[in-house]
């Protein structure tokens, strides 16, 4: 990490020059490192707010799933099949929402990273190509993360954008989109065991998760 770099990673207010302090009182770009904690810290809150909307999609998954099973056991196959129908949509949501949970923890801890070795640049661009998908996938599911998401994700690009010319470093983007992909893909793939371990399977010629993965891979 350059000398420039390092200054810029976590410089105090005082060791600045008095014509640079007033220049930054009207557009105060602040050190670098705790910006990145602040980001780090607003993913965190809209991961309790997936997990809040998880636990409220898994209640209505029991509720509706009752229902199923009450319908089929009566041989209301019309009601049985409406209610199955109805379960496999509440579950493309709930593996939505895991999914972008665990997209949104994967950012984290890489953050957490860079806290610690000041590899900026190459992380930020990843973790900045996650969310702006992780936002595009919530927009039906989760509206109110939408604008959350995109404050954060400006933010992690501007700083990348400073981190970069503080460093010198310049973005590969193949290597960004490959790394971005790889996190969401292994985001998807635990997601989707994480519904079928958490949920009970729908009774025999219902309408299952399986026919709604095409939908769900959009992500």
């Amino acid at each position: 990490m350059s000398e420039r770099f390092a200054k810029r990673w976590e410089t105090k207010r005082g060791d600045q020059p008095f014509t640079n302090r007033i220049k930054d009182a009207v557009k105060p770009p602040g050190p670098l490192k705790p910006r990145l904690d602040f980001a780090v810290r607003r993913i965190d809150l809209q991961v309790q707010k997936l997990d809040q909307a998880t636990e409220r999609f898994s209640q209505r998954d029991k509720t509706i799933f009752a229902r199923v099973v009450n319908a089929y056991t009566k041989h209301d196959t019309a009601r049985a099949n409406v209610f199955a129908n109805e379960l496999a949509e509440v579950r493309k949501m709930e593996q939505l929402i895991i999914n972008a949970r665990l997209a949104l923890e994967q950012i984290t801890l890489r953050l957490r990273t860079v806290s610690e070795l000041g590899d900026v640049v190459s992380t930020l661009g990843p973790a900045v190509g996650v969310l702006r998908t992780v936002k595009s996938g919530l927009v039906s599911v989760f509206p109110e993360a939408e604008n959350e998401l995109g404050e954060i994700g400006n933010m992690l690009s501007g700083i990348m954008m400073e981190a970069g010319q503080g460093s010198g470093m310049t973005l590969n983007f193949d290597s960004v989109n490959e790394d971005a992909s790889k996190i969401l893909e292994e985001a998807a793939t635990v997601a989707e065991q994480k519904v079928k371990d958490k949920f009970p399977d729908l009774p025999p010629g219902m309408p299952s998760m399986a026919t709604q993965k095409a939908k769900t891979e959009s992500f």
